[in-house]
């Protein structure tokens, strides 16, 4: 390889290594988020309303029978959420609660209500 080429790729190289660090701080923190099932009974309030009720019907935007939550597998929890804020899913429920609610609190919830039964 010649000198001039590889002074050349240097500035891709370090482009491309700057990339890898992001990518690598960001899946780091991604993973870093572990729910706590204490802290979301003091978050648990938008939820609690519907998917507490055994049987609930919700009337907005019409008549819909709300799950129940509790003691769901927690990844199905999170990703549920996480498709609700990227419009991935629609309910305009959900779609406002879920953008609200930060990975944090999205690992609580799914936390809290994987735990109960």
């Amino acid at each position: 390889m010649k000198l001039s080429i590889t002074k050349r790729a240097m500035p891709a190289l370090a482009a491309l290594a700057a990339c890898a660090v992001v990518g690598s701080a960001a899946a780091q923190s991604q993973s870093a988020v572990t729910g706590n099932a204490e802290a979301a009974r003091e978050k648990n309030s938008m939820c609690i309303g519907c998917h507490g009720i055994p049987g609930y019907k919700a009337s907005f935007p019409e008549v819909y029978s709300v799950p129940k939550i509790a003691g769901q597998n927690a990844k199905y929890i999170e990703a549920a959420l996480k498709e609700y804020a990227s419009g991935a899913r629609s309910h305009p429920s959900m779609v406002g609660i879920a953008k609200s609610l930060s990975e944090q609190d999205i690992a609580d919830l799914a936390a809290y209500y994987s735990s109960l039964k």
